[in-house]
């Protein structure tokens, strides 16, 4: 098999019986038959994966290695992922922990179109950080949102999203809420001479959403945020494929429940299929994700790949606004920090905080 790629899982056997549990995970992710049933010599040859390796994780686990044509793939996205895994995700003992694939394979796909580069150089700032919040909560008033995004963008921060909980819902409907968020913010930046942008919320049916992409256009918005896991991977991937002319910020919601390492499907998957920007749980907040998983994650978004951009991390998850230089040190200038409930609850002096929140960002990355 010579034009090909590796896929890594780990997996939960005894040693005993870990040889024929990779046997079996690269039947099922190429042919889907026993071996003895594969006569064709071809198939045999260029189509039926090949188990690589078998190294030992400790406690009854195992990195497996399965080698995989490329041709299976078609260079499809979606079929890529069936290919990674597909059946074999629905057996609870193997969790697909990496990918690797020679960089004439990742041609094939789109990866951000703007990446670090074109977001720094939408919201004019190029060496610095950048800061990121969130509207909500849900329940609010398409002119409430508004209200608290004219103050956000005010007080500098460079990136001022939907709460991912806000779709279409009767208290604040989509097209009613961007034209007044996004007047908001265009209004603001008037005043400051900054280049903030206001990140809508792209959620619902393929169809919904191409009216929502075709609205976002008219009213000159510069970034989308969307939820890959919730709408399909595959429609991030043909949004980013288009002319969408709007960088993309690629919300986690639904991506736990599968098992997928999320240093994998954060960090390289959703760069693959087009995101500009990727927000994850960040060590520390109200989520379970360790110091390395995260810098893992966030390397992978970054490290060089071929010809794919690298995307901005964007920890989040309960954040706060005194730990701002700790997550500089941890991560450096080449991210965006999101921090949303630790601002709201300065309470009438949302301001103020966002002010000392966006300084603090600058600051620390100036060090």
């Amino acid at each position: 098999m010579q034009d090909a790629f590796s896929v890594i899982y780990h997996v939960r056997s005894t040693p005993k019986e870990i040889a024929g549990r990779a046997e079996a995970i690269a039947l099922e992710q190429s042919v889907e038959l026993p071996r003895a049933a594969v006569r064709d010599p071809h198939i045999a040859e260029n189509i039926l994966a090949r188990v690589e390796s078998i190294a030992p994780l400790g406690d009854d686990q195992f990195e497996v290695v399965i080698r995989l044509a490329r041709a299976t793939t078609g260079d499809e996205p979606a079929q890529w992922l069936n290919m990674l895994f597909g059946n074999t995700s629905l057996q609870e003992d193997v969790l697909l922990a990496d990918v690797a694939m020679p960089e004439e394979m990742l041609a094939a796909f789109v990866g951000p179109r703007f990446g670090v580069e074109g977001l720094r150089k939408l919201v004019g700032a190029e060496e610095r950080p950048l800061t990121c919040t969130a509207l909500k909560p849900q329940g609010l008033s398409s002119a409430q949102l508004a209200d608290l995004c004219g103050l956000f963008a005010r007080a500098g921060i460079d990136l001022i999203k939907d709460d991912h909980g806000l779709a279409n819902q009767r208290f604040s409907p989509f097209a009613e809420r961007v034209a007044r968020c996004q007047v908001a913010v265009e209004q603001a930046n008037a005043e400051t001479g900054r280049r903030c942008c206001y990140v809508p919320n792209l959620i619902g049916s393929p169809r919904q959403i191409a009216e929502q992409v075709r609205l976002c256009r008219e009213l000159g918005v510069q970034v989308v945020m969307i939820e890959p896991m919730l709408v399909g991977m595959a429609l991030m991937y043909e949004l980013a494929a288009s002319d969408l002319g709007m960088a993309i910020l690629a919300h986690p919601a639904f991506g736990g429940a599968l098992r997928i390492a999320p240093a994998l499907l954060f960090g390289k998957i959703f760069r693959l299929f087009g995101a500009d920007a990727v927000i994850y749980p960040n060590y520390g907040g109200r989520f379970s994700y360790s110091p390395q998983t995260c810098k893992a994650l966030a390397e992978n978004l970054l490290h060089p790949w071929g010809g794919v951009k690298p995307a901005f991390p964007v920890p989040a998850g309960g954040m706060q606004v005194d730990r701002v230089q700790e997550m500089l040190d941890f991560y450096g200038k080449d991210v965006i920090l999101l921090i949303g409930g630790s601002l709201y609850m300065a309470g009438d002096a949302l301001l103020e905080r966002s002010r000392t929140f966006v300084e603090n960002v600058q600051k620390g990355g100036a060090r």
